[in-house]
């Protein structure tokens, strides 16, 4: 048992759960901070987010407010949205702080990249569905609208679908992690899961289509990466097996 254990060990129930509160207000704290700073350019912000839907929009058409407090609301939720994205380094910075004393040197050493790449992995996600899926989906939206019908989408029903595609590829990222961890903690093995990759890509195809709306365009561009990612965690997970065994 490492010193550092030992001395979390010691320390009373009360301390670890006053530290545990200090650490959540810390995290409040910063996404509060964030969001006053952004709060200015709400606006700015949420016609970014909208780009991709309003550059396939017809001449004569716009996005449209269908509920009387919606032209705040809306921007109010997304800004909070990005203001809890942009400081999720910092929230996991508390979480590595309260963990820490209680870890082993190797695990210290394992747990700051792992952390890393997870923000790393779900801001990928979330880009991807930003400059990748968005266009698509889009795209294809506003070329099947029958003759007649002009496309004017209510800007709290819009938020609402890109907030969904946003966590959902931003956890569905997160994919490589989950399998290395599997691995690295002998759960499972590479050549394991690698037996079991067409139930895996089964599954990537019905979480695509649980965790996306019901199109086929968002729920493939879903699945396929999904599967991408889970292949990329075998092979780390294989290659960290074989350096622990050398």
């Amino acid at each position: 048992m490492s010193d550092a254990s030992d001395e979390m060990k010691s320390t009373p129930l009360v301390q670890h759960l006053i530290e545990l509160r200090n650490r959540l207000l810390y995290s409040l704290a910063a996404v509060a901070i964030v969001f006053l700073a952004l709060f200015a350019f709400a606006n700015e912000i949420y016609t970014f987010v909208a780009t991709p839907l309003q550059v396939f929009l017809p001449a004569n058409s716009s996005m449209i407010a269908t509920e009387v407090a919606a032209p705040f609301l809306t921007p109010f939720k997304l800004t909070f949205f990005v203001a809890f994205v942009l400081s999720v380094p910092f929230i996991l910075y508390q979480v590595w702080a309260f963990l820490a004393p209680g870890l082993y040197e190797n695990e210290k050493g394992l747990i700051v990249p792992l952390l890393a790449s997870s923000v790393l992995l779900f801001y990928a996600g979330i880009a991807f569905a930003y400059y990748v899926v968005f266009p698509l989906v889009f795209g294809f939206f506003t070329s099947i609208a029958p003759e007649g019908v002009t496309v004017m989408t209510d800007i709290g029903s819009y938020l609402d679908f890109v907030l969904k595609l946003f966590f959902a590829f931003g956890i569905a990222f997160e994919i490589p992690i989950a399998t290395f961890l599997l691995i690295r903690s002998g759960m499972t093995s590479a050549e394991s899961l690698a037996k079991k990759r067409p139930y895996v890509i089964v599954a990537c195809f019905i979480l695509g289509m649980l965790l996306t709306p019901p199109d086929v365009i968002s729920q493939v561009l879903l699945a396929v990466p999904m599967w991408m990612l889970f292949e990329c965690g075998i092979f780390f997970g294989r290659y960290s097996q074989k350096k622990s065994t050398s």
